[in-house]
Order: structure tokens, then C-alpha cells, then sequence
């Protein structure tokens, strides 16, 4: 996931969009006719990245936000549809799947006043995906020819085969196996580009990140980070406000309230205490909207729990005890969509039904299969964190478990997303935990592989399974769209056979603002 839902905020919509999010704010329009805002500074909601801001070694929400206003890439996701469009890049041609040709526009400004070479592309990329540099993003480089030579324990190459710089504005990329959507991943934000200064003093980049995108790093403390409009910036999408910063809650109530008081210019989350009754809709009149998203959020079967690692039918059975449609009408309003499947509808390649009667309430049988599973010694925890408004859902699912298994099942928060990556890497939560995906680019298979793939940062499930390894290479090497969303749907039908975690629901987007912005849109990626 990105080890989570990637939501984000934008500056202005028409100017930036966020990856995980295409949501956005601008300040007070100097045209009103334009319809896009101009100048001011505007403060959106944020929360505390897990590590610096490097672009490679973010794979989670809170910093990927920031990084996403910074940096731009290759490939720019359209804000209202998430197709890729031409940012960085020129061209991206292959003509069989596995050798592109990536030709770069030329005057692209780092924010030292470097250019944006092939090598700032070619240079981060091996960095990202060599084993010594410990880069959370390395498995997306995992279809480049050589990665395995520089991404293993031990590895002494440091450069990919597959990369070769052909002039300054030039590379090609060789894929072991044909990858006919490698251009779509181009956007992700792990493929940005770095500038010669990183690889430098990678400890002063730390303190000073630098990116080619339309703001700038300009400050930061524990309480919030302030990014500045990028003067030099020369790509097609200018940020359209003079600053940006991330205000860090650790309490959604706390940045709801503050938008409702027009303290906040926007904030991404809406407590569910607000969405009963459509109170926010009343609080926000004129000011909020909600569409939908590719946004799935599931439970996690601790990899680390014995109890659950070894027992695919008690992980079936728990998940059969969970009502997925009573709690997203009480603790959501409605506002989610009971999960099937491991990926939204509005994704290409979707179905919606893998996950068949594994996740279909069913109290009755859930406890014939519990039983005959052996049951659950001791107390299932269910860990989220604190920063978000999790607990009331979590809660509702303990509940439900309980009432269907009599297990007892109690819901643990940690003191924010930061301290609850950590306890997750390393290797401390037992029983469940939440998780959450929020599209980089629109196909199924961005639904799969990061989450899934053996030995993906993302895979916090430790799923490992060399059927659906492959698969995923085999859709990889499709000739046509339909024939790859084939094979990826019976790479997802596998985890409905293992259940490495459990569907719960996908998300609307509902976003809330103050006065003090205008021209305020949300798109596919939220």
C-alpha cells in the first residue's frame, strides 16, 4: 500500500494531483471565470510520515501526500478520470512489451535549478531498487531486467541490466518478461526522479527534499510541513496557490471541526460520528462533496499469529462472522460499499466477487466452520490507529465476531499511523489489523501485485504463493487489456482460496473545506 490509503490533498485540482488522491483545494480565485484558484496559501489536513521524505523509500500515506506536492514523474495521472498522461516524459514506446524507449521533455527544472536528465531517472531507480540502500519502494522495479542481481540480501551489482541511458534525454527500459503496462506505473511516486545533489549528501536531501513538481519543500516541525509554489517550475501543472502545508492531527474530529470553523482549509476525512444522520452534509452546507473512489480497505490476518497463519478455514470463518452491510450503514451512513473482492468496481479488470462466500455473513455457518477449525485461544485483537477514526468500525467488527464465533474480540489503538507502520514492520501486532489501497494507477493488477506479490513492501499479510506469482507475470505479458484482466481476476480468485486478509468494504470520497477556498474537486484516485 503504500501501506495505506493514499488520501491527499492538492492545491488546486487543475494544478496537481496527488497520488492516492486527486482531491484538491485552491485559494481565493483571482478569475473567477478561470475555473481555477490563484494565489493565497492554503492548510490541509495531514499526519506524521513514517520516514524522510525520499521518494523511493515512501510506500505510505502521510508521507507519500508531501512527496506527491513536491516531485513529479514521467507519467501524470488525470484528475477526474486517473488515466496516465504525458508529464515528464516525451514518449513512451515499445514495440513488444519488454524493451521502451522513454525520450524526455528537455528544460525540466529540479528545485536547485539542476534539469531533469536520463540519469536523474536511471540513477534513482538503481538506488531505489538495490538491497543496500533498504528502499521501502524497491519491489516496483521488480520487472526490470537485473533487479533480482541488485535487489537480493548480499547482491554486490548496483545498477539494473535493464536501464541504459542513451543521451541526455534519453533511456531505455528492458523488462524480463514482457510488461505491456509498465508505462502505466510510471506515475507512481517511487519512479521519481532524483537530482544529482541526493547521491551526493543523502543526509542533507533528508533535511532539504528536493523534487521537480510545481511546490517546493519549505519547512517543517513535529505539528506540520509547508510546502511553497515552485517559481521555476515549467510543466503542465502549475500549482495555483502560493503555499501548501500539512497540518498534522492525530484527532479527525479535531481537523473536522477546524474546517467547520473555517481554521482548516481542508481536510479528507470525515469522522463517522458526523456521517449518521448526514450532519456533515448539514455542517458543510455548500462546502463538501462526495464521489466515488478507488479506495479498498481490508483486515489483515497477522502473518505473525500462528494461530491465524497456519488456518485458512478459522481466517474464513472470522471473516464470514464480520456483517460487512450492518456496519457500513450504521458506522458509515451508508457512505462504503460491502467488499467481495480485492479491488472497486470503477478499476479496470474488476469483478467484485472473489472473495464469493468467505465474505458473506453467515453466523451460523461461521461457527460450523470455526468449530471445525479449532477455534481461537485466548482474545482476538483487532489493531488500528489512533489518528484516524477507526475504533468505531473496529469496534463494530469485534462486536460482530463476537456475536457470531463467541470469541472475545477487543479493538487495539496505537498512538498514531507512524508508531502503527512500526509495531507492523516490525513484526509485533498479533491477530488483525486494518489496511488500506488506494490506487496509483487504474488496474487491477495495482490492486494485487504491491499487496500480494511475494516480498512486496506493501505485503503486510507476508502472502507468499508461486501460482499467483506467476499468474501476475503471465497477465503482465497480455497482448490486450482484456486478456491481461482475464488472468489477474484468477490471480485474485486465489486469494479468495487463502484468504491472506479480508475485504470489508470501499470507500467514498468525502471531503469537507472552509470558506477560504474555492474550486475544490475530487477524483478517481482520492
Amino acid at each position: 500500500m503504500r501501506k495505506s490509503i493514499r488520501y491527499a490533498a492538492v492545491a488546486s485540482a487543475a494544478a496537481l494531483s496527488l497520488v492516492l488522491a486527486a482531491c484538491g483545494s485552491g485559494g481565493s480565485s483571482d478569475d473567477s471565470s478561470s475555473g481555477s484558484a490563484s494565489g493565497g496559501d492554503i492548510v490541509i489536513r495531514g499526519c506524521t510520515p513514517e520516514n524522510p521524505l525520499i521518494p523511493g523509500n515512501t510506500s505510505e500515506t502521510c508521507g507519500g501526500d508531501m512527496i506527491d506536492a513536491f516531485t513529479a514523474k514521467l507519467i501524470h495521472y488525470n484528475t477526474e478520470t486517473a488515466e496516465p498522461e504525458m508529464d515528464i516524459a516525451e514518449s513512451i514506446e515499445t514495440d513488444d512489451s519488454t524493451l521502451f524507449t522513454v525520450k524526455l521533455k528537455q528544460g525540466y527544472k529540479f528545485q536547485d535549478g539542476t534539469e531533469v536528465q536520463a540519469h536523474n531517472f536511471v540513477d534513482a531507480w538503481n538506488y531505489t531498487a538495490a538491497y543496500e540502500n533498504g528502499q521501502a519502494g524497491a519491489y516496483f522495479f521488480t520487472p526490470i531486467k537485473g533487479y533480482e542481481d541488485v535487489a537480493e540480501e548480499g547482491a554486490t551489482a548496483t545498477e539494473m541490466e535493464g536501464l541504459t541511458i542513451v543521451d541526455d534525454y534519453t533511456f531505455t527500459i528492458e523488462t524480463s518478461e514482457p510488461t505491456s503496462n509498465l508505462p502505466v506505473r510510471l506515475g507512481y511516486s517511487a519512479f521519481a526522479p532524483l537530482p544529482d545533489s541526493f547521491f551526493d549528501d543523502p543526509a542533507a536531501f533528508e533535511d532539504n527534499p528536493i523534487g521537480a513538481g510545481p511546490f517546493q519543500y519549505d519547512s517543517s516541525s513535529t505539528s506540520e510541513f509547508k510546502f511553497t509554489k515552485f517559481a521555476d517550475y515549467s510543466g503542465a501543472y502549475p500549482a495555483h496557490v502560493d503555499s501548501l502545508t500539512f497540518r498534522i492531527y492525530t484527532d479527525d474530529s479535531a481537523a473536522y471541526n477546524d474546517v467547520v470553523a473555517n481554521n482548516l482549509d481542508y481536510t479528507n476525512t470525515i469522522p463517522t460520528d458526523f456521517l449518521v444522520g448526514d450532519q456533515w452534509e448539514s455542517d458543510l452546507s455548500g462546502r463538501q462533496l462526495s464521489r466515488e473512489a478507488g479506495v479498498f480497505q481490508a483486515v489483515v490476518f497477522s502473518p505473525n499469529d500462528p494461530q491465524l497463519a497456519d488456518n485458512v478455514d478459522l481466517r474464513r470463518a472470522i471473516s464470514m462472522a464480520v456483517d460487512r452491510d450492518l456496519i457500513t450503514q450504521q458506522i458509515f451512513n451508508g457512505s462504503r460499499t460491502p467488499a467481495h473482492g480485492w479491488a472497486p468496481s470503477i478499476v479496470d479488470g474488476a469483478t467484485d466477487t472473489a472473495c464469493g462466500d468467505n465474505c458473506t455473513y453467515d453466523p451460523e455457518a461461521a461457527k460450523t466452520l470455526y468449530d471445525q477449525a479449532g477455534g481461537y485461544d485466548g482474545t482476538l485483537t483487532l489493531t488500528v490507529n489512533g489518528d484516524a477514526d477507526h475504533k468505531p468500525w473496529a469496534d463494530a467488527v469485534c462486536n460482530s465476531i463476537k456475536n457470531a464465533l463467541g470469541l472475545e474480540c477487543v479493538t487495539q489503538v496505537t498512538p498514531d499511523f507512524a508508531t502503527f507502520n512500526d509495531m507492523i514492520d516490525a513484526h509485533e501486532i498479533q491477530g488483525l489489523f486494518r489496511s488500506g489501497w488506494q490506487m496509483d494507477y487504474p488496474s487491477i493488477e495495482n490492486f494485487l501485485a504491491p499487496i500480494y506479490g511475494t516480498g512486496a513492501d506493501s505485503n503486510w499479510s507476508g502472502y507468499s504463493n508461486p501460482d499467483f506469482d506467476a499468474k501476475l507475470t503471465e497477465a503482465a505479458a497480455a497482448t490486450s487489456v482484456d486478456e491481461a484482466n482475464t488472468l489477474y481476476q484468477e490471480a485474485e480468485a486465489m486469494l479468495g482460496q487463502d484468504m491472506p486478509t479480508m475485504p470489508m468494504w470501499y470507500n467514498t470520497a468525502q471531503v469537507g473545506w472552509s470558506e477560504n477556498v474555492d474550486n475544490v474537486e475530487c477524483g478517481l484516485r482520492r
